[in-house]
C-alpha cells in the first residue's frame, strides 16, 4: 500500500509540475494588429486562438487602420506584442509619420515575420517583360500611402530606375490603383500576388505578366536593398497567372511580423516564440499564408528591425539561427543605434527651428548616418 501512494504521489507531483512549466506565457495579454478583415488580423486572430486552447492565455487583438494607432500603444506598454508590417521600419528609421520632432527612430525588435511576396504585375499587352522595360510605361502609385510606393521605388531601384523615368501616375486610393491595369488607366503597378484585381486583370482582354526580380541579378538587388533593406528573393508560386508550374522570382517581405519594443524581456520573448513554435500546427491551416509562420522561413532575416536577443536564443537553440543572420543582425542594429544617436543631436541642435528646418536637418543628418556606417 506503501508503494503504491508513494507511486500517485510521484505520478501526481510530476503532472504538477509538467503543468507549471508548460505555462510559459501570461495569463492575459494584448496584442495590436491591422483591421478587422485584413490578413495581419486573420492570423494573429488565428495564433491567438491556438496560445488560448494550449496554454490557457486569453489574448485581446487591438486592431488599427493607421500605422500610429498599431505603433503607439505598444511603445507605450498598453500592447505586448504588435502584428505590424512595413510601419516597424518607418518607425526604426525615422521615416514618414515617424520624422517628427515627437517620433523620431524607435527602439523596436522583431520576433518573427512570415514571408509576402511583392512585385510588379503589368498588363501583358504593354510588352514589359522585364522591370527595365517600365521606363516611360504608365506606373500606378497610390497616394498618401508609403509603405505601397516605397517598395514600387526598390522595384525601380533593381533596374537602376527611379520615378523620373516612368509615366506616374497617382491614384487616389489602393484599389484605385490596382483596378488601373485592367481599366487602361496604367501599364504596370506594385502590389502583392494576391488582391482580387490582379485576378480580374488576368482574366481581361489585356492579360497579366508580372516582371521578374531574378535572385542571380547582383546588382540589382544591391541597389534594392540599398533603398529597402528589409526585402529578400523569393520565388511565389501562389497568385494571379502565377502557379506552382509557372512560379515568378519576385522579392520578399514580413508580413505579418510579430514586434516587440527593445526592452521586452528576453524571457518573455523566448517563451513566446517557443509559443508560436509548438503550436504551430494548429493554426498552419488557418489561412492559405499561415504554413510560411514556420520558423524555418519565418526566423530568418532580412526582417524591419533587428531581431530581439530572446527570439534569437530560441531559434539557435533550434537549429535555425546562422552566423550570416547574425552578421545581418549585428548591422541591422548598428544601423539602428547610429540613427538614434544621430536623431538625438538633431533635435539637441535644432531645438529652435521650424518643422520645416527641423525636417531638413534630421534628412541630411539620417543620409549622414547611414552613410558613416
Amino acid at each position: 500500500m506503501n508503494t503504491a501512494l508513494k507511486a500517485l504521489a510521484v505520478l501526481l507531483l510530476t503532472v504538477v509540475l509538467g503543468t507549471a512549466s508548460a505555462q510559459t506565457l501570461p495569463d492575459t495579454m494584448t496584442w495590436s494588429s491591422y483591421d478587422v478583415g485584413s490578413a495581419g488580423y486573420a492570423e494573429a486572430s488565428a495564433i491567438a486562438n491556438a496560445f488560448g486552447k494550449k496554454y490557457g492565455t486569453r489574448i485581446r487583438i487591438q486592431p488599427s487602420g493607421s500605422a500610429i494607432g498599431r505603433l503607439q500603444p505598444l511603445l507605450q506598454g498598453r500592447v505586448d506584442y504588435g502584428y505590424l508590417a512595413t510601419e516597424t521600419f518607418f518607425a526604426t528609421e525615422g521615416l514618414f509619420d515617424f520624422s517628427t520632432r515627437r517620433w523620431g527612430p524607435q527602439d523596436l525588435r522583431v520576433v518573427a515575420g512570415r514571408p509576402s511576396s511583392f512585385g510588379m504585375p503589368t498588363a501583358a499587352d504593354a510588352n514589359i517583360d522585364i522591370i527595365a522595360d517600365v521606363k516611360g510605361k504608365r506606373l500606378a502609385y497610390v497616394a498618401g500611402n508609403p509603405s505601397i510606393n516605397i517598395k514600387c521605388d526598390a522595384v525601380l531601384a533593381f533596374a537602376g530606375l527611379t520615378r523620373d523615368d516612368v509615366d506616374l501616375i497617382m491614384f487616389p486610393t489602393y484599389g484605385a490603383a490596382m483596378s488601373a491595369l485592367a481599366q487602361n488607366q496604367a501599364d504596370a503597378t506594385c502590389t502583392l500576388t494576391t488582391p482580387s484585381q490582379m485576378y480580374e486583370l488576368a482574366e481581361s482582354p489585356r492579360g497579366i505578366h508580372w516582371a521578374p526580380l531574378p535572385a542571380d541579378n547582383a546588382e540589382g538587388w544591391a541597389r534594392l536593398q540599398d533603398l529597402a533593406p528589409f526585402f529578400a528573393p523569393f520565388e511565389e508560386t501562389v497568385g494571379a497567372g502565377i502557379s506552382k508550374d509557372k512560379p515568378v522570382p519576385m522579392m520578399a517581405y514580413r508580413y505579418p511580423m510579430v514586434v516587440v519594443r527593445a526592452n521586452q524581456s528576453e524571457d518573455a520573448v523566448y517563451n513566446y516564440i517557443k509559443a508560436l513554435d509548438e503550436t504551430f500546427g494548429m493554426y498552419k491551416d488557418a489561412t492559405a499564408s499561415m504554413p510560411r509562420w514556420d520558423l524555418g522561413r519565418a526566423g530568418h532575416p532580412p526582417v524591419d528591425a533587428p531581431f530581439h536577443p530572446g527570439a534569437i536564443k530560441y531559434l539557435k537553440e533550434k537549429g535555425i539561427w546562422t552566423e550570416e543572420d547574425q552578421a545581418w543582425n549585428d548591422k541591422r542594429l548598428a544601423r539602428l543605434e547610429a540613427l538614434r544617436k544621430a536623431w538625438k543631436q538633431t533635435v539637441n541642435d535644432n531645438a529652435d527651428a521650424s518643422d520645416e528646418e527641423f525636417a531638413t536637418a534630421w534628412a541630411k543628418a539620417r543620409q549622414q548616418a547611414i552613410e558613416s556606417l
